[in-house]
């Protein structure tokens, strides 16, 4: 059983690591994953509702002011999300405010009247505003027997630089401890929210069509069968089908494609796709929490819980990084003074290390960059499983694409039609049309589209027999009439057939035994292919082609997309063997698929990428899906998996850096408190903006992108 709690209230990534630990190691939970950019805590066990109250007590006991609330809805009212300022930052700005008026006028009295307690009085004053709660929660730590967190240590500092006499220091270093800690709070709820903005196309009303009348509702009460309008410019709400209407949809928001869809009658509409002209009447076909727009929430919430080696290797450092600091920090108060004298210097070179002791910055800031990422990612028509699929992308050393509906359109075209005696083309494709009249194949519904296409009149056959795997028998006034491929031919001794194995896919027509002519349909290459498989290759990436195709269709397909590696008429156990070959040939590998034929290859893949507008399937299987069908979705998520691990090394590498810079600069005597502050809160919020590039960028290029299709326009 899996449940979802929000945890309000949660102020410290440090804090929520040692929640899901504790969790974790209770009897009866197979596991605990907390979430910082998402506030949720999702919780696998027997019974997790029964061990509501045992959670609550975990996490208060690290974090007194959290509060754990299931997760039964879901949704959150954008307008909430957007609001400047919670209750909470309001009251800490206020504090922080009245508090540096007092410290000012603390340090300006005692300039002007030195020697006199009025500046004490006022300073003390100020530190107590800005450290009572602090001071408190170090202390309620201390007896639950938590004693290495940022409430101890900055305790400790402050204390021992007041001990010093340095009492402005002591308040000034409060001061901007809270300062940093609210401007990182902030930071943090704004990249989470620019994130969740960005994905959520949820809508908040529906207008309902019931006998000629329309009527707005909540979206939430909506129900499969109800009819709802959407006019010119208005998001498409739930998911549905077109019952009357017609327009162009513009589907960038779900799938990335910037070229709107053309939709009618009889046609399945995505919600958060926007209807750009005419007015639609859609019967809807999802509820709300199964629609679209939904599933992608949901999906950039979960993916952000599929914790990256990186995070989780950063989780398990920085339980030894602050006692480490903090020993080092115990070691430098008393061996320099040991051996140098002036004890004072290095007690103060020892409390700017437990300033910077506390690993909030890399706790924090790696999360929240893979978040990042898979929002942008989301925005942009990919789905990220986890930050676990996203860093395992920049293992890939081959990309693996499946030909049908992956490198092409997966709609077959007709390419030729060739008489191989007395009847003419025409008479060859209407023969063949009249056989597939009642076919379901997709090889038989494009002749008959070509057909149609040119007009021609077809008739219905006397009888009609179809043979799975070989093709059509129909009896028509002229005679029996075989439609179908060519090993069939061959085994019903068809006179004047002859093996060719140099063209495409040809379906052959026979009357009455002898060979009449043939059609040839090709499965068409995206016009994307061949410039994504260059942009693969550029990257210095191998490409291959696994297919269940036969053999000539499947090379004319990787020659037209530039692949060399071509591997053909594989069945789904084959494929499987074939890329572990590869793997093992080439290093890890990148599965691109349909996430329906090919589950077995997806989940045995390296990473298992599912083409297609988000299947139920491809959502199953695969560790990305690409929302879009276009090839060059695959380069896409290689850019931004690779810009986000940038982002997260910059992250790791400044916060480490900074921190032992100043820790080297405090051994040399010239750090200082000051400097100590900026390396913990100042370096974590740095970290949170850098974070929440990843989003920015991609906003940047779509603007970019807008701004050209204007200026095309």
């Amino acid at each position: 059983m899996k449940r979802e709690y929000t945890i309000e209230h949660l102020n410290c990534a440090g804090c929520g690591a040692k929640m899901e630990e504790k969790i974790g190691q209770l009897p009866g939970v197979r596991r605990a994953q907390l979430v910082f950019a998402t506030k949720c805590l999702t919780v696998e066990g027997e019974d997790p509702d029964a061990s509501l109250e045992q959670l609550q007590q975990i996490c208060q006991s690290i974090e007194p002011e959290v509060q754990l609330i299931p997760r039964q809805n879901k949704r959150e009212k954008k307008e909430t999300r957007r609001e400047k300022l919670s209750k909470d930052q309001k009251r800490e700005l206020l504090l922080i405010g009245v508090s540096g008026i007092l410290l000012v006028a603390g340090g300006i009295l005692g300039r002007i009247w030195e020697g006199q307690i009025y500046g004490t009085i006022l300073l003390v004053a100020a530190y107590l505003g800005l450290g009572y709660e602090v001071l408190w929660k170090a202390v309620r730590n201390i007896i639950r027997g938590s004693v290495f967190d940022e409430n101890f240590l900055m305790s400790v500092a402050t204390i021992a630089a007041m001990g010093m006499g340095e009492m402005m220091e002591a308040a000034g270093v409060m001061l901007f401890y809270r300062i940093g800690e609210l401007f990182e709070d902030i930071a943090v709820e704004r990249s989470r929210n620019m994130v969740m903005d960005a994905v959520d196309l949820r809508p908040e009303q529906v207008t309902v069509v019931t006998e000629g009348k329309t009527v707005s509702i909540p979206a939430e009460e909506a129900r499969p069968g109800d009819v709802i309008l959407v006019r010119a410019g208005d998001r498409v709400p739930l998911d549905g089908k077109v019952v009357a209407g017609s327009g162009r949809v513009d589907t960038s928001a779900i799938t990335g494609e910037s070229v709107p869809v053309y939709v009618e009658e009889g046609m399945e509409v995505l919600s958060g796709c926007v209807n750009q002209n005419g007015m639609l009447h859609i019967r809807v076909e999802k509820r709300l929490e199964e629609s679209m727009v939904s599933r992608i929430l949901d999906a950039v919430e979960h993916a952000a819980a599929s914790k990256p080696k990186i995070d989780r290797f950063l989780t398990r450092f920085a339980r030894i990084y602050t006692p480490v600091v903090v020993g080092i920090a115990l070691l430098t108060a008393i061996l320099p003074s040991l051996i140098w004298g002036n004890p004072r210097q290095w007690i103060y070179t020892a409390v700017t290390f437990l300033v910077i002791s506390c690993p909030c910055a890399l706790v924090l800031s790696v999360p929240l960059a893979f978040f990042a990422g898979i929002g942008g990612a989301a925005k942009r028509g990919i789905l990220f499983k986890g930050g676990a699929a996203m860093e395992a992308l920049k293992e890939i050393k081959t990309v693996v694409l499946d030909k049908t509906g992956t490198l092409t359109n997966g709609k077959f075209v007709v390419q030729d039609v060739v008489s191989f005696g007395r009847l003419t083309r025409k008479q060859i494709l209407t023969m063949a049309a009249d056989c597939e009249l009642h076919s379901s194949h997709p090889i038989g519904r494009s002749i008959l589209e070509e057909a149609n296409r040119q007009g021609l009149k077809l008739t219905q056959p006397e009888t009609l027999e179809e043979l799975p795997g070989k093709g059509i028998r129909a009896v028509f006034k002229e005679g029996i009439v075989l439609c179908g491929n060519g090993d069939w031919m061959k085994e019903e001794q068809v006179q004047g057939y002859t093996k060719s194995g140099d063209r495409g896919t040809e379906v052959f027509v026979a009357v009455n035994g002898i060979l009449q002519g043939s059609v040839e349909v090709a499965d068409q290459v995206k016009e994307e292919a061949k410039e994504a498989v260059r942009e693969i290759k550029r990257q210095g990436l191998g490409v291959a082609m696994l297919t269940g195709d036969r053999e000539a269709p499947a090379k004319e397909a990787a020659k037209a997309a530039g692949i060399e590696e071509v591997y053909a008429q594989l069945l789904p156990q084959e494929k499987l063997e074939q890329l572990q070959k590869i793997r093992k040939n080439s290093g890890a590998v990148l599965f691109v698929g349909d996430g329906i034929n090919d589950a077995p290859v997806l989940a045995n893949a390296d990473v298992g990428a599912a083409m297609g507008s988000g299947a139920d399937a491809a959502m199953e299987v695969a560790d990305v899906v690409y929302m879009t069908s276009r090839v060059d979705a695959v380069t896409d998520s290689l850019a931004i998996a690779e810009r986000t691990r940038k982002i997260v090394l910059q992250n790791v590498a400044g916060a480490l850096g900074i921190k032992f810079l100043v820790m080297l600069l405090g051994f040399a005597g010239y750090a200082n408190m000051w400097m100590a502050i900026f390396a913990d809160t100042g370096v974590a919020m740095l970290c949170v903006l850098n974070a929440a590039r990843g989003i920015l960028d991609i906003r940047k290029q779509e603007r970019q992108e807008k701004r050209a299709e204007t200026v095309e326009k």
